[in-house]
């Protein structure tokens, strides 16, 4: 793949991670661990969550990016990581 799709890609994994462990997390508290929980949760719950979470994560991810580099200082020169 070429690297120019890498924040579509970053996007479209993070999404679906994190929709994954919220709605499942979600689901899980609200029916408790059982087997139609976790059929409702992958084929119903998850799907709807990544669907909104993904166009999100592209809209919001340069935005926060942009508040990030804001918030953060460039170390100074000749100053490194510090352990």
């Amino acid at each position: 793949m070429h690297p120019r799709f890498a924040p579509i890609l970053f996007g479209l994994l993070l999404s679906g991670l994190m929709s994954l462990i919220v709605s499942g997390v979600a689901i899980f508290r609200a029916l408790g661990v059982n087997a139609e929980a976790a059929v409702i949760w992958l084929a119903e719950t998850w799907p709807t969550s990544w669907a909104v979470a993904f166009p999100t994560v592209l809209v919001v991810a340069p935005v926060v990016r942009r508040m990030v580099a804001k918030l953060v200082r460039a170390p100074a020169s000749g100053e490194g990581p510090q352990a």
